[in-house]
C-alpha cells in the first residue's frame, strides 16, 4: 500500500513551517497540523525532532538548481556556489540548520558533487581540494548568515552606516571601510569575495 505521504511531502511542509513561523514553530505537532493528519501518525515518517530537522536541510538543498558542467571549471565554481547562495538566502530561517547540519541527502550531494567536480578541474592536489571546497562552503553559509541571520542582519547599507556612526574617528578604518559598505549590495559584496576566492584556488592549483 502506498504511503500516505512521501518524504518528499514532509520535507517541504517541514521547511513551510519553518519558512512562515521560525525554528521554534517546528515539531510534530506543527508539522502534523500541516499535513493534515494526527501528530503520532508522524513517527511513522520521521524518527525525532533531529529527523524533522535534516529533513528541511534536505529540502532547502533541492531548491538549489545545480547547474550543468561546462570545460570551464572556474565559471562552474562560481555558478554552483551562486546557486547555494542564493538557495539558501531564500529561507532565512532555515539557515541555523543549514550551518549545522550536513547535506546528507540526495539532493545535498548533488549540490556538493557539483562543486567538488568543478574543483577537481583545476588541478588541485587532494589535500588543497578539500580546503577549497570547505572554504567555498564557508563563504557561502557565512555570507548568507551574516546577511540574514546574524548580528548584521536588516538593510545593509543601514547596518554599515549605524556601524560606522559607531566606530567614529576611534576606529577609522572601520568607519572608512562602512562607507564602501554603504555603496555595495549583499549581491557584489557575496560575488566579489567568491572571485577573490576563486582567483586563490586557480593560483593554488598552477
Amino acid at each position: 500500500m502506498r504511503a500516505r505521504f512521501t518524504t518528499d511531502e514532509i520535507a517541504s511542509a517541514a521547511l513551510r513551517i519553518v519558512d512562515e513561523s521560525g525554528l521554534a514553530a517546528l515539531s510534530m505537532r506543527s508539522l502534523a497540523a500541516a499535513l493534515g493528519t494526527g501528530p503520532m501518525t508522524m513517527y511513522n515518517y520521521v524518527a525525532d525532532k533531529e529527523g524533522l530537522e535534516e529533513l528541511v536541510v534536505a529540502a532547502v538543498a533541492a531548491g538549489i538548481v545545480v547547474p550543468e558542467p561546462t570545460d570551464d571549471w572556474a565559471a562552474d565554481v562560481h555558478a554552483t556556489a551562486s546557486a547555494m547562495w542564493h538557495g539558501v538566502r531564500a529561507h532565512p530561517a532555515a539557515i541555523p540548520l543549514v550551518l549545522t547540519r550536513r547535506m546528507a541527502s540526495a539532493t545535498g550531494f548533488a549540490v556538493a558533487d557539483s562543486l567538488v567536480g568543478a574543483l577537481e578541474r583545476a588541478g588541485l592536489p587532494d589535500a588543497a581540494r578539500l580546503s577549497a571546497f570547505h572554504a567555498v562552503l564557508g563563504l557561502v553559509t557565512g555570507s548568507a548568515q551574516a546577511q540574514l541571520a546574524g548580528p548584521f542582519s536588516g538593510d545593509a547599507a543601514e547596518t554599515a552606516a549605524r556601524i560606522g556612526a559607531a566606530a567614529g574617528v576611534q576606529y577609522p578604518h572601520i568607519a572608512a571601510l562602512s562607507e564602501v559598505a554603504v555603496t555595495v549590495s549583499v549581491e557584489d559584496d557575496f560575488d566579489g569575495g567568491l572571485r577573490m576566492l576563486i582567483a586563490g584556488i586557480s593560483a593554488a592549483g598552477s
